[in-house]
């Protein structure tokens, strides 16, 4: 049976060793949850362990747990999946976090379908950080357009960047993780809301942390193998 607790300790332990191995203070480092496909059970056991953010990638499953779990009041729902235009208003009114705008029109159709009555969605936009066709994401080239667009929404709130690098070794990894650091940098200096850079999981948090990474994402090595 998995251990969750020990398995969130020993993350956080990791988490601790990465930031004195870059001169960082672990503070400065969150962990996201990713609990897509793991079932309320075992995000309870989660949450029961400390853990408060929780990251989803299929809409219809975000809106059960949500409503499964919505005595937990104090639970923090990411959406970190790919965005549909006909799915983006149960995005709007479920979750507190987007990582993964990567086109106005998304981020146009969320500003509108949030309620103004709640507190603005906070946004990262996903940048194809490695160039590949088959992967999700904006350009470099058109972050700068995205990230005004969305700064001037009344319901979104700008907070960074996230991506997903393809798979190589460590060095190319590295490459990819500075150009988003500077890329975050950039953004950072420009819009003061910009705090986040969302990058690294389990097999690459080291190389994610070193680069500036402010939030990692996680799933296998805390909730165990798919199903």
């Amino acid at each position: 049976m998995t251990n969750i607790a020990d398995n969130l300790k020993a993350i956080h332990q990791d988490i601790i060793n990465a930031c004195n191995n870059a001169n960082r203070s672990s503070a400065t480092v969150s962990l996201l949850a990713v609990s897509k496909t793991k079932p309320i059970s075992l995000i309870q056991q989660a949450y029961d362990a400390g853990q408060r953010h929780f990251g989803e990638n299929y809409v219809q499953e975000t809106v059960d747990k949500v409503q499964q779990l919505a005595h937990l009041t104090d639970i923090t729902w990411h959406f970190i999946g790919p965005i549909q235009s006909n799915k983006t208003r149960l995005i709007a009114e479920n979750v507190a976090w987007v990582h993964s705008i990567d086109r106005l029109k998304t981020a146009k159709r969320l500003n509108e379908q949030r309620d103004s009555n709640i507190i603005p969605l906070n946004v990262c936009l996903q940048v194809n950080i490695s160039g590949e066709e088959s992967k999700s994401g904006a350009t470099i080239d058109e972050i700068a357009e995205l990230a005004e667009f969305i700064n001037n929404c009344a319901n979104l709130t700008l907070r960074g960047l996230m991506a997903i690098p393809a798979k190589g070794n460590d060095e190319t990894t590295r490459q990819s993780f500075r150009k988003m650091q500077t890329l975050f940098n950039q953004l950072q200096h420009q819009y003061p809301s910009v705090d986040t850079l969302s990058m690294g999981m389990s097999n690459d948090m080291n190389i994610a942390i070193d680069c500036g990474s402010s939030m990692i994402r996680v799933g296998t090595a805390i909730f165990g193998a798919r199903d």
